[in-house]
């Protein structure tokens, strides 16, 4: 099995049709490819049965997870100069078992896969890594299967997602400074984040305020301390919904915020002054999204806000061939559905609600996310200690090309302030509302 690292560069190659753009260091200690470019390193020829058992994505993220594959080098280079290969998919070829097909049928990459079969060894189906999540049945966004995906990403533990996010807790886009002035830490660019939510609700002492997927507290905390609002936060994992109420107690705070492990759509003592839902509506799903908007709309009095802060992707041009990354929904958010701006818009419109402003912050969440990144790096041996090898490499492979896809234009993230504007038309925002800064 001499020189396996150049067998494969010589098949990548006839696949692509182009020269590869990183490095191949194979089982046998063989490489080939580029000088001084990333490495991609095949430790175990199972990684090759991986791909042939399950083309494209999600056999590439199987052999990551296992740890079959692994990048030396930077990340960010490698996982950009690949991602025409992984995510990148045009949609004549979302399909990667399809184009894999239509591939054979060329002659000369008939021959490309016998070699390539000849190098993966026994034609025996390896095991997915424990970390993934099965194919899943029944309707979408059921109150359970939308409990169970959450717990899936959720649960996996306070302690490794404080090692994750820091002292903040808070696991959404961070508000940084200028270009030329950025904010001096994580811990600064996320209470900035929570306040500009806080001054654009308008909220103010005594508010009742609803934050739909609280997660561990951040909101809530910093809206009651700073701004004297009584305020309900929701979860659908347990572990976050304890962590939260003891840094409420902690907080002195009990008086002035509950913490429940509710679904949005079981909420029965509306009104709310305010809502905020920031980084939850990902999950909500295409067919349960007008649902979501009536529920909140129906939640707020006349004339409270809602501020919803989501993940949105490019609109494609057949909207209906539109997927979910496999290694997404296998292995980060299952079942989580990313919409365009303009659809969220136009839904939230159609609940009722005045869409009055909208901010576009995508370039914070690649900020963002490279500081998660980091921090899981500085912090790896505990983080897999916490968790396992592989969920570690689900999160440092997911925020790393996140961060990219967002600075790429591939994906952005918004606020969008809404209001249930009464029938009188006053909205309750000045002339010129928009000094949140």
């Amino acid at each position: 099995m001499a020189d396996a690292a150049g067998r494969l560069t010589k098949l990548a190659e006839e696949v692509l049709g182009k020269p590869l753009p990183v490095r191949i260091r194979a089982w046998d200690r063989s490489e080939s490819g580029p000088p001084g470019a990333p490495v991609l390193v095949i430790r175990h020829r199972r990684a090759l049965r991986r791909l042939l058992f399950k083309p494209g994505e999600l056999g590439l993220a199987r052999g990551w997870v296992a740890g079959d594959l692994d990048i030396e080098g930077d990340l960010y280079e490698a996982l950009d100069l690949l991602a025409g290969l992984l995510w990148e998919r045009d949609a004549a070829t979302a399909s990667p078992r399809a184009a894999a097909l239509r591939a054979l049928a060329r002659p000369e990459l008939r021959a490309a896969a016998r070699e390539l079969l000849a190098l993966a060894g026994a034609p025996v189906p390896p095991t997915p890594p424990a970390e993934e999540v099965r194919r899943r049945r029944g309707p979408l966004h059921t109150l359970l299967r939308d409990k169970e995906a959450i717990s899936h990403h959720y649960d996996v533990g306070n302690d490794f997602y404080a090692l994750v996010l820091g002292p903040s807790m808070v696991y959404s886009c961070a508000y940084w400074g200028t270009d030329e002035d950025p904010a001096a830490s994580l811990e600064d660019a996320q209470r900035d984040k929570l306040d500009l939510i806080c001054r654009k609700l308008g909220l103010k002492e005594g508010q009742r305020l609803l934050d739909v997927g609280c997660g561990w507290g951040s909101m809530v905390l910093h809206a009651a301390r700073e701004y004297g609002v009584r305020a309900v936060g929701i979860t659908l994992s347990e572990e976050q919904a304890t962590f939260a109420r003891k840094r409420i107690a902690e907080a002195g705070l009990a008086d002035r915020i509950e913490i429940r492990v509710q679904d949005y759509r079981e909420i029965k003592d509306e009104p709310f002054d305010a809502i905020s839902s920031i980084g939850m509506a990902e999950h909500v799903g295409r067919a349960r999204y007008a649902e979501y908007a009536s529920a909140l709309y129906a939640l707020l009095r006349p004339g409270g806000r809602l501020l919803n802060h989501q993940i949105a992707r490019r609109p494609v041009v057949d909207e209906a061939s539109y997927r979910v990354d496999d290694f997404i929904d296998r292995y980060v958010f299952p079942d989580g559905e990313l919409a365009p701006l303009g659809r969220t818009v136009a839904q939230l419109e159609d609940a009722g609600f005045e869409v009055r402003d909208v901010e576009g912050i995508r370039e914070h969440y690649a900020l963002t996310l490279r500081q998660w990144v980091a921090n899981l790096e500085q912090h790896w041996d505990a983080a897999v200690r916490l968790t396992s090898p592989g969920r570690a490499r689900v999160w440092r492979l997911y925020m790393a090309a996140s961060a990219l896809s967002f600075e790429r234009n591939r994906i952005g993230v918004n606020q969008v302030l809404a209001v249930r504007t009464p029938d009188s038309g006053t909205s309750g925002l000045r002339l010129r509302e928009r000094s949140w800064g």
